[in-house]
Formats: C-alpha cells, sequence, structure tokens
C-alpha cells in the first residue's frame, strides 16, 4: 500500500501563491530583526547604519539572510501545499518528523522591496526505514523581490511514519 495518497501525487510539483496583502520592506522592520537577532550583543552596521552600509559593496542597508518579510502578517496565512503533505484521519504515517531544512539565498532583501512568496510540494518519496515504511515530503518555498529576482528559496523535508 503506498503512503502517497492521490490528493498528494496530484499537488507534486504545483505551485500555490501566497494569499493577502503585501507591503515594502521599511528599514526599522529591518533594524529590528537584526536587533531581536543578534541580541544582547550589537547588530553588524550594515543593517542599520544608512551612512556605513552606504560605503560597503551594498551600497545600502540589507536584511540579514535570516529576515523573514511575513513576520507580521496582517491575516493568517494559509497552509499551502502543506495541508496536502500533512496526515489525514485514516491515512497512515500519522506520525511526522522534521527531516530539516535547506536554504538557498540569491540577492539580498532591501528597504522598499516587495516580497512575494510561493509554494509548492517539490517531491514526495518512499522509503524503507527501522520505523517501517517512510515517506519524505519536500516543501519548497520561494521567495521574489519586485523585479522578479529570488531573494531566498527554502526546502522543508517532512518524514511521515
Amino acid at each position: 500500500m503506498s503512503m502517497i495518497p492521490d490528493r498528494l501525487r496530484a499537488a507534486i510539483g504545483v505551485w500555490h501563491e501566497q494569499d493577502g496583502p503585501v507591503f515594502p520592506i521599511d528599514a526599522s522592520d529591518i533594524r529590528r530583526w537584526a536587533i531581536a537577532t543578534h541580541w544582547p550583543e550589537e547588530p553588524p552596521r550594515l543593517f542599520w547604519d544608512e551612512d556605513y552600509a552606504s560605503t560597503t559593496r551594498w551600497g545600502g542597508i540589507i536584511a540579514p539572510d535570516d529576515f523573514n518579510p511575513f513576520a507580521w502578517p496582517i491575516q493568517p496565512p494559509d497552509a499551502g501545499p502543506a495541508q496536502y503533505a500533512l496526515p489525514q484521519p485514516g491515512e497512515p504515517g500519522q506520525r511526522v518528523l522534521n527531516g530539516g531544512v535547506q536554504f538557498t539565498f540569491g540577492e539580498p532583501m532591501r528597504p522598499g522591496d516587495v516580497i512575494t512568496s510561493r509554494w509548492r510540494i517539490k517531491d514526495a518519496t518512499e522509503r524503507k526505514g527501522k520505523l517501517g515504511q517512510m515517506l519524505y515530503v519536500q516543501l519548497e518555498r520561494e521567495l521574489r523581490n519586485q523585479r522578479n529576482e529570488i531573494v531566498r528559496t527554502r526546502i522543508d523535508t517532512l518524514i511521515r511514519y
């Protein structure tokens, strides 16, 4: 019996655009993120000091690689493809493990950028493991700026058993 239900198989490779409004990134969003993620140390000046940042190869403030432009949503985001990846009642593989996260970074995010996001189930494969038959699902999220440049790609692996 396959652990890949038809609804999951049909969703593989289909991009799902993020719902909800998007807003330009503000320099203070970047500054607050940098402070929060470097606390209690002072964050690098590249993330908050425009005078300094203008002298760097970036020519101005950029966001840290881990900056999340969707950290303060107006409305709860929908689950996207994850709704197809998670087990439904009665399906095999009710337990879920985090199989890891892989990031690829592109263009840095800057004040004024408008970031959009889309998701897809990149792949779903079955493997035999110590716990029996296991389902590996890869969820891919892509962030792009207003120039359609990729700023970050994230691939999450879920392991169902």
